[in-house]
């Protein structure tokens, strides 16, 4: 009898393990098959795309960025209140939209992804990220303009964003709406669900690192905090963001001032690098080796684009329910953001690890920004990292969600979004206490994926931009 109930747990045993090898094997065939589709997707293909449609409407535009950033700015710091009004039913004020698509834009990528760039394609990928943000400045005004254009009102509720303008192509045939439902259900996917739980990751893991918090404990908080922001509805998220993010910014751009004084002795150094590197492998700083013009442009670009979402199709949610008297005037503001995205805090995190000339080729990511800001406040610099990795990705977690939210009213209306909400908690949840390579990957593919019907929308319909844009500057300019 013993030894039927031995062989039986062997054999129940033996089972288990060689189901969990067979699991964990198609996962890892998976994880590679769904990588070797992003290196395709995002090292040649999307960076053409995204540039391409940037250079486009930058020539059709007559240099757009260039002529409208006074505008930009005086709009922006007009309108700058962090306790504005209310937002409600027929969307939030411009400073709040510009607040919650800034909430998305600056995240975990603006301090793990201007270091990868560099160890990946040399401090001459900085210049390249430049370039790729010069030419989404326009690309992101286009966005900001077609989304008031078309913004709606869903069951008493101002709603917009690239499916509402998607639909509205060839006539509003067919086509049109299928290109309108991959976009809302990619955006879903990508931003909502699996974005989310990423993001979560990234603050499981800088609380264990700084301050020995278990994951588990991490994600119950997190979803908690989020939920709270969630049920709040559009009034409780617009506030969230106009207070958080400008104190969020603000602190992160004053120490990485300090530090980059601190390092003043290769600040010049610093420059010449990412200028240097842009067009050759010489090395300036010993610490970090020039790659290449290929992989200076490869990375430099899809970092920028991938960290200042212009084209991706995200940031016009928020833009779409702002309260302006024109779309351009939201266009004007919109365009401010890429530049505060990438000129500024992309930037500044570069200046800080190129001035601390701490490269040895091992080191990347978010180790290697916290170990640039180490060098120069000793301990205080990882802890300072660790806080603003968590402000960083919660108010991407926020804005993410929110663009996910609009998508649901797309699909199914506002009965759903109350499912949606519980079911971003979980995956926050899992997110924080999980390995998710795969889940970057999926999320990468998505994010890849409603790129597409936001391009094909933005070019079939620029002649509205230009026109809506020319009419504007002829009564305001």
């Amino acid at each position: 009898m013993y030894n039927s109930f031995l062989i039986s747990e062997v054999f129940i045993k033996t089972f288990f393990y060689s189901v969990k090898f067979e699991i964990e094997k198609e996962s890892v065939v998976m994880l590679n098959f769904i990588a070797s589709i992003n290196e395709l997707f995002w090292g040649a293909i999307l960076i053409l795309l995204l540039v391409g449609t940037g250079i486009f409407y930058t020539i059709k535009l007559k240099f757009v960025q260039v002529r409208k950033f006074k505008k930009g700015v005086s709009q922006l710091t007009g309108n700058f209140n962090i306790n504005g009004k209310d937002a409600d039913h027929n969307g939030m004020s411009s400073f709040q939209a510009l607040a919650t698509a800034i909430a998305a834009q600056v995240g975990t990528g603006n301090l793990a992804g201007a270091a990868t760039a560099i160890v990946s394609g040399g401090p001459g990928a900085i210049f390249w990220m430049w370039v790729s943000a010069f030419f989404g400045m326009a690309t992101i005004y286009a966005e900001a303009i077609l989304s008031q254009l078309f913004k709606k009102k869903v069951e008493g509720e101002i709603t917009g964003g690239p499916a509402y303008y998607i639909e509205e192509l060839f006539n509003k045939n067919f086509l049109s709406k299928i290109l309108a439902v991959f976009f809302a259900l990619s955006c879903i996917l990508a931003l909502g669900f699996m974005g989310n739980g990423v993001q979560a990751n990234s603050i499981g893991e800088a609380m264990k690192n700084a301050f020995n918090i278990s994951p588990y404990i991490t994600g119950v908080v997190v979803a908690l905090l989020g939920g709270f922001v969630f049920f709040g509805g559009v009034k409780r998220i617009a506030s969230f963001t106009e207070k958080v993010v400008p104190l969020m910014a603000g602190l992160y751009i004053l120490i990485c001032f300090v530090i980059i004084i601190i390092n003043y002795a290769n600040i010049i150094k610093a420059f010449e690098a990412i200028f240097v590197n842009a067009f050759s492998t010489k090395s300036i700083l010993g610490g970090f080796l020039g790659m290449g013009v290929k992989k200076a442009i490869r990375y430099g670009v899809a970092r920028g684009l991938f960290s200042n979402e212009a084209g991706m199709g995200s940031t016009p949610h928020a833009h779409a329910i702002a309260k302006v008297k024109n779309p351009v005037e939201q266009g004007n503001v919109a365009l401010i953001t890429v530049f505060i995205d990438t000129f500024i805090v992309l930037t500044l995190t570069a200046l800080v690890i190129l001035t601390s000339n701490i490269g040895d080729g091992t080191l990347t990511g978010i180790t290697l920004t916290q170990k640039a800001f180490e060098a120069a406040l000793g301990y205080s610099g990882t802890i300072f990292i660790a806080i603003a990795l968590f402000f960083f990705a919660f108010s991407t977690i926020i804005g993410w969600y929110f663009f996910g939210e609009a998508n649901i009213k797309y699909l199914f209306g506002k009965k759903a979004i109350n499912v949606y909400r519980i079911l971003v908690m979980i995956a926050i949840f899992i997110g924080s206490t999980q390995k998710v390579e795969l889940v970057w990957e999926l999320a990468d593919l998505f994010n890849g994926l409603m790129v597409i019907p936001n391009l094909i929308a933005l070019i079939v319909l620029y002649k509205l931009v230009d026109n809506t844009s020319s009419e504007y500057d002829k009564l305001h300019l």
